[in-house]
């Protein structure tokens, strides 16, 4: 059922407002606390989960005057092609998947962008022949999309097995992850056959439930942790001195110093690599040497032993 005179399906616009509000409550939450990363990204990828949704229901529309026939065609497409490759560039960055960064930064602008330019911009502009783009066009970032979802669950794997206390740790969430994506791999058939707007919305929403279900969970999980802490630490204020003076007592090394520093102040192993200019590999054998020098399993029991073994 079409609403509004318009090409968009009934089961379309349910997705789009309940996006709508979404996007609100989160743009809220982003907003009293800016720093949050996972929740820009996640930010970013609603929106242009509702743009595909938009431009895919309202065009192309033949009483649509203001805006060229082709236009719209090329707009539709378009926002299909963005939101499947914005897909590995976001678990890469909100998931700390590392071993996408080759399909995020190079895979993505050459197996997808560029055949959507080459057959759904250049090609279909000069034949406004869409059969045509769409045969050809497909081709590729089908066998990609394929590609993707093996690398994702490839990625997915070694995090689980590299960090074992990290957010993606259970069996379960790497089948939701892996879910979560599994639906726009079948974008380029749908297109390829036509198949109906509900069919194809309610598919690759689907996936997009199953990531916002996740982000949820991470956020809950994420602030248990927290609180577990502090309660953990008692809420204590360690000064400097005494974790400066800790540290001198366990023969660690310059580098597994500064290492201890960073993580002192919430850095993740990716993130003290980047900033050290050495491997995450090598980040976590200095953990490794750290916890074995400290006789600790885990970076809160070598914090509070760090922090508090002094002032006790």
């Amino acid at each position: 059922m079409l609403v509004f005179n318009s090409e968009m399906h009934i089961v379309t616009l349910i997705f789009v407002i309940l996006e709508l509000v979404m996007f609100g409550i989160q743009l809220g939450y982003y907003l009293n606390k800016p720093t949050d990363k996972p929740r820009f990204l996640y930010l970013i990828l609603l929106l242009l989960l509702l743009i595909y949704n938009i431009t895919g229901g309202l065009f192309p529309d033949p009483d649509i005057n203001c805006i060229p026939l082709s236009l719209q065609n090329i707009i539709a497409y378009g926002s299909g092609f963005l939101m499947a490759s914005y897909f590995p560039f976001y678990f890469y960055k909100a998931f700390q998947l590392r071993l996408l960064r080759f399909h995020a930064i190079y895979g993505v602008p050459l197996f997808l962008i560029l055949p959507y330019i080459v057959f759904f911009v250049i090609y279909y502009a000069f034949t406004r022949d869409m059969d045509k783009a769409i045969a050809f066009g497909l081709v590729i970032p089908f066998i990609y999309s394929i590609v993707i979802l093996w690398a994702i669950l490839r990625a997915i794997k070694f995090h689980v097995k590299e960090s074992p206390d990290g957010f993606m740790a259970t069996k379960t969430e790497v089948f939701a992850v892996y879910c979560a994506v599994l639906p726009w791999v079948f974008m380029t058939a749908f297109a390829y056959f036509h198949v109906t707007q509900w069919i194809e919305v309610l598919t690759t929403n689907l996936g997009f439930i199953l990531i916002t279900v996740i982000f949820i969970a991470h956020s809950v999980k994420r602030s248990r942790i927290q609180i577990e802490e502090l309660k953990k630490l008692d809420v204590r204020i360690i000064s400097e001195e005494v974790f400066e003076t800790n540290i001198n007592n366990y023969g660690f090394s310059t580098r597994e110093i500064e290492v201890l520093r960073l993580i002192r102040q919430g850095y993740s192993k990716q993130e003290i690599g980047e900033k050290l200019f050495i491997a995450t590999s090598t980040v976590s054998r200095h953990v490794q040497n750290i916890h074995d020098k400290a006789d600790v399993s885990s970076r809160l029991e070598l914090m509070r032993k760090l922090e508090l073994e002094s002032a006790s």
